[in-house]
């Protein structure tokens, strides 16, 4: 048939066209599948492209082109005022221009804190503080502006720390300006405009006289350096206006070292045991001692529960049955037997056993009783803030029964507790400047005004409501304490002085005292009132704080001698 198809040359059917190709020309061999290469399209069968692809990227191209035509819309036209702008900024920037400080004067317009241009720092001016010692505290110190690495602010103001710069940061401080600062391609300055500037720091005027600061500090550094003391402090009030003229606290820092930021001299500070950072004039809490018994005396003339007249006797004790232990006695002492005293001349020799007696009673003797003594130590301030403007005042402590039960597990308040808070002792706890402000109230006879160390603003003052012939009487005793009595170091012939002493003990062993003076002068006319503490010296000392106050009087006679006269210096 084959031979046929051939003879006549007939077309051969699709089926028959194939006939020779064998059944494994058709059939891919599968043992052989791992030799092809794959990539090379080796024993892969080939597909021809749908029609479907093309539509689909062109759909795909044309949503990228419409997105990005519409961010170039947004950004040339929608922001294009806000990037230009930018743009702009980055040109020209804003720079601060820092407020000069307010300078700080004393009361004769001697300058304590002031400002200075130094090469090294030329965006804002640093703080000078005088060099007079004392005077630290008083005036505080500052925290400058803050800077990162590149150079921006982050703290933008200067940050008063302690002392004045802190009290009256804001009102030193002023307020900082704004320029706009062009600048070419490479930061280079081309040019410069003020858009808001500076406001100037107002300057303060202090009350203190800075030169009487400064000695009285001397003196107290000198006295318990040779004598040894820890520290102390000494303040003068004037009693008619509460204007200090005189604040020192010893040890002190230095102002210009904590602005300046010396490490070294900073961890010294830190690790003295005096504690150099603490304002004792205002934060030093104290056990007064006898500088309380001018106001049991008026508490007790007050609520007439003794006439100054009477006469107590001293002979050196009194004693109470005591509860605890039946058959036995309560011994409380005097510091000496005094025989018979009336009020002034207790104020005078500073009789213990007559402020027992007037303080918690005794036989026939009525006592004030300790709610009444709590009643007058705060109606003559103590317990409390005095509001002077100055940072960190301490309020001190007058105990109660009710502190006592609190404190001490329930424990009741005995007589022999009243007796020794009549006397300044057990836990009573005050800030000299709670005492010169009493002292002062004594001094204009129930006036109990708010101290300040800034020269302005009106009086701030409250009426004691206690008759001034009550006050008369307990000045004359502590005049009598001057010319006959504790504190006969005090009487120098330039001025009349009335004056109270006391003596702290302090410790279980009472091995160590606290060592104060108080008082006022002139006397007929009473124009500053003092107090001045020796802190923690050796119970055998004989000096303290009436020699500190003597030494400040002599150099005073000898320098200031305005400050003796009757009348207020113009």
């Amino acid at each position: 048939m084959k031979r046929l198809r051939n003879f006549l040359k007939l077309p051969l059917r699709p089926r028959d066209r194939y006939a020779d190709i064998a059944p494994e020309d058709i059939f891919l061999d599968s043992s052989n599948l791992p030799k092809f290469d794959r990539n090379q399209f080796e024993g892969r069968l080939e597909k021809p492209i749908s029609s479907s692809v093309p539509l689909y990227l062109g759909v795909f191209f044309l949503f990228v082109g419409l997105v990005f035509v519409f961010r170039l819309f947004s950004l040339q036209i929608v922001e294009g005022k806000t990037y230009a702008q930018k743009s702009e900024n980055n040109r020209l920037r804003h720079t601060l221009i820092f407020s000069e400080r307010g300078v700080v004067y004393d009361r004769n317009k001697v300058e304590l804190a002031w400002n200075s241009i130094h090469p090294n720092n030329p965006d804002f001016s640093l703080r000078e503080y005088t060099s007079l010692p004392g005077l630290s505290h008083l005036l505080g110190y500052l925290k400058y502006p803050s800077k990162d690495s590149d150079g921006f602010y982050y703290q933008e103001t200067f940050d008063g720390r302690e002392g004045v710069e802190r009290a009256y940061d804001v009102l030193l401080g002023g307020a900082n300006g704004l320029k706009i600062t062009e600048t070419d391609a490479l930061g280079a300055v081309q040019s410069e405009s003020v858009i808001e500037p500076p406001v100037r720091g107002r300057s303060l005027s202090l009350s203190v006289d800075s030169a009487i600061q400064s000695k009285l500090y001397e003196i107290i550094r000198e006295t318990a350096g040779n004598v040894g003391f820890r520290a102390g402090s000494g303040l003068i009030m004037d009693v008619q206006t509460g204007e200090m003229l005189a604040l020192a606290s010893y040890p002190e820092y230095s102002s210009a070292v904590l602005t300046g930021g010396d490490s070294e001299q900073i961890r010294n500070y830190v690790n003295n045991p005096y504690t150099p950072f603490l304002n004792r004039a205002v934060a030093g809490l104290y056990t007064p001692g006898s500088i309380v018994k001018p106001f049991l005396a008026l508490a007790a003339l007050n609520e007439q529960i003794i006439s100054p007249e009477k006469q107590i006797l001293s002979t050196g004790s009194i004693s109470i049955p005591n509860p605890y232990a039946p058959g036995q006695s309560s011994v409380f002492k005097d510091w000496k037997a005094h025989g018979w005293v009336d009020m002034r001349h207790a104020l005078a020799v500073s009789s213990d056993v007559y402020f027992y007696e007037i303080g918690g009673g005794f036989e026939d003797q009525q006592g004030l009783g300790i709610q009444r003594i709590d009643e007058y130590m705060k109606k003559f301030g103590f317990g409390e803030e005095t509001g002077i403007d100055l940072p960190h005042e301490e309020t001190g402590l007058i105990p109660t029964p009710q502190w006592k039960e609190e404190t001490f597990n329930g424990e009741a308040w005995r007589v022999g507790d009243t007796y020794n808070t009549a006397i300044g002792q057990y836990s009573v706890q005050v800030t000299p400047i709670q005492i010169v402000r009493a002292i002062a109230a004594i001094a204009n006879e129930g006036m109990l005004l708010r101290p300040k160390i800034v020269s302005e603003g009106k009086i701030e003052s409250t009426s004691l409501n206690i008759p001034s012939e009550y006050f008369t009487i307990v000045k004359e005793g502590m005049r009598m304490a001057v010319t006959e009595g504790t504190a006969q170091g005090l009487s120098v012939p330039f001025v009349k002085v009335a004056a109270k002493t006391g003596t702290a003990e302090l410790g279980v062993a009472k091995q160590y005292v606290n060592s104060w003076i108080v008082g006022f002068f002139p006397f007929d006319v009473p124009r500053y009132a003092f107090a001045v503490v020796m802190e923690r010296g050796p119970v055998t000392n004989l000096i303290g704080g009436a020699y500190v106050m003597r030494q400040l009087l002599d150099w005073m006679n000898a320098h200031t001698p305005e400050y003796f006269e009757a009348k207020p210096a113009n």
